[in-house]
């Protein structure tokens, strides 16, 4: 099986209220948790982003508790960047035409060592510049 990190936006569907990716996102957490979507990881980064994007809507308990339950996602490995791969980002970011931070350090994180398949799941199509990174959209995964 190919290793796979999950882009934020699938955890901010799976925590939002109405979302056009919620039950992708849910089918995909599911398919982590019971074991048929393995191995799957996230860049840390992602709970920067979370509080980054609702700090604004929601009160701080809100975004602690969404935080948690992201954390808690059985099966999932979480991956620390280093500063190699902000730096890879930043990289990204001039080289590639990457405007958000966090998608960049994503792309940095899949081209890591510790994504060896260098393959992330997302529905951002900007991640198509990034030279030797491959991107799969989840509505395309077979999750059944």
């Amino acid at each position: 099986m190919i290793a796979l990190l999950l882009e934020s936006y699938l955890f901010i569907a799976y925590i939002k209220k109405e979302d056009w990716l919620k039950g992708t996102a849910h089918a995909l957490i599911n398919a982590i948790e019971d074991g048929r979507l393995s191995p799957v990881q996230a860049s840390t980064e992602v709970f920067h982003e979370i509080y980054y994007v609702f700090s604004d809507y929601a009160p701080l308990s809100v975004i602690l508790a969404d935080e948690a339950k992201i954390a808690t996602i059985k099966n999932l490995k979480y991956v620390n960047p280093d500063a190699m791969i902000y730096l890879t980002a930043l990289s990204i970011m001039d080289t590639c035409r990457m405007t958000s931070i966090f998608d960049a350090v994503y792309a940095a994180t899949t081209l890591s060592a510790q994504v060896p398949d260098h393959t992330i799941i997302s529905t951002d199509e900007n991640y198509d510049n990034v030279k030797g990174l491959q991107w799969v959209d989840p509505r395309q995964l077979k999750l059944s």
